[in-house]
């Protein structure tokens, strides 16, 4: 069946040609290998990014930080997101990917809007630090181009209503040698409430000359097309939307095709799905079944989401302790349960608005790092080397 046609243009990051650029936004905790196969089966010749690593914790040689590089075999790019706030550790995590040949492609993470990032200026909060802003992607993208590997940045609009950074930003990535920018169309005190502005990623589509992605509120398909056709993006970057639902790639897909067939799996289909992913994670996880069904449990909440489970099923999930046990309460579930349509394009996960920014303290009092403000940032932080 067709319907109204909203086209995407290939997009060249580099030597790496995206056929459709639907993106899967790297998101913690959740687009480890195991769910970007799931994604990347359905959906279109995309990208699909790996969960944020922390650069000092890949320079300290932290073994989560490796388990988190690796990539399945199936995968058509290796696309890695860096996260840092020390150029010169950046630059030296940079140079351990590329230098160890483990990955195509590199995002930079200047989107989280969490406040533990956010508090030692990373994230969401550095762009407002220009030359901090700058030398980070200078150093960045140095390494990545003598190895031909593409560098793009995911940011957004910035701090808050009085603080916004997304243009500027926007413009030194592109100075700076960036292939492509991704915007969030949110501001980090707005968190994950309300609706993203999209009409920012229609302004800095029209400032910039390499493509922008759109971010923020694609709950369906025809989320997507409706932020193309308003904004003029390049491609869409899907984030929690695909929560619990790996098959909104093929939705999209679709929807770019001019098809209006949709994928509405029954509760027994989505059980399916739940088993293979957890047998995948136990793969990631080097054969631990109880870390793969704990690490399934967030996972699980969404894939049952709508369906007519109970308290008791929902918490019996909760309690497996192997695939035996997540295989046997599937099977208890009424599998010809049919998909739930009132909240098939509805927000997933918790929309709230961030309490109060967290930021280094005098943060906004310039657009320019200070030697003691430097200091401060750069010095020793568990929580940058561990997980």
């Amino acid at each position: 069946m067709a319907q109204s046609q909203v086209t995407l243009a290939p997009v060249q990051l580099g030597p790496i040609a995206v056929p459709t650029p639907v993106v899967l936004s790297p998101m913690a905790g959740v687009t480890n290998w195991p769910f970007r196969v799931l994604c990347e089966e359905y959906g279109p010749d995309g990208l699909y990014v790996a969960e944020m690593v922390t650069a000092r914790a890949l320079v300290a040689k932290n073994p989560k930080a490796f388990r988190l590089c690796r990539f399945a075999p199936s995968e058509r790019v290796r696309s890695l997101q860096l996260y840092g706030v020390d150029p010169i550790i950046m630059e030296k995590a940079t140079r351990m990917v590329v230098e160890g040949g483990m990955a195509d492609h590199i995002d930079l993470n200047f989107g989280c809007p969490v406040p533990k990032v956010t508090r030692r200026g990373g994230g969401s909060a550095l762009p407002w630090k220009l030359d901090l802003f700058k030398e980070l992607l200078n150093r960045v993208v140095s390494v990545c181009s003598s190895a031909n590997i593409p560098v793009t940045a995911k940011i957004r609009v910035g701090i808050d209503a009085d603080h916004t950074t997304f243009l500027e930003a926007g413009h030194i990535a592109q100075e700076e040698g960036c292939a492509a920018v991704a915007l969030h169309a949110r501001t980090t005190a707005e968190y994950y409430g309300g609706h993203s502005d999209w009409d920012r990623i229609g302004q800095l589509v029209e400032e910039l000359d390499i493509p922008v992605l759109g971010n923020g509120d694609i709950w369906s398909a025809e989320d997507a097309l409706a932020m193309v056709e308003q904004t003029g993006c390049a491609g869409v970057e899907i984030g929690r939307g695909c929560q619990g639902r790996p098959w909104l790639f093929r939705d999209i897909a679709n929807a770019f095709a001019g098809s209006s067939k949709r994928v509405e799996p029954t509760l027994g289909q989505v059980g399916q799905i739940v088993s293979r992913h957890a047998q995948l994670l136990t793969e990631f996880y080097d054969g631990d079944e109880q870390m793969a069904v704990h690490d399934m449990r967030k996972h699980v909440a969404w894939y049952l989401k709508g369906f007519p489970v109970g308290g008791g099923t929902r918490r019996a999930f909760m309690e497996c302790e192997s695939l035996a046990d997540l295989d046997q309460q599937i099977a208890l579930l009424p599998q010809d349960a049919p998909y739930p349509e009132s909240i098939a394009a509805k927000p997933r996960g918790r929309v709230r608005y961030a309490k109060k920014v967290k930021l280094p303290q005098g943060w906004l009092d310039s657009r320019e790092t200070t030697h003691d403000e430097r200091e401060a940032l750069f010095g020793d932080d568990p929580m940058d080397a561990s997980y």
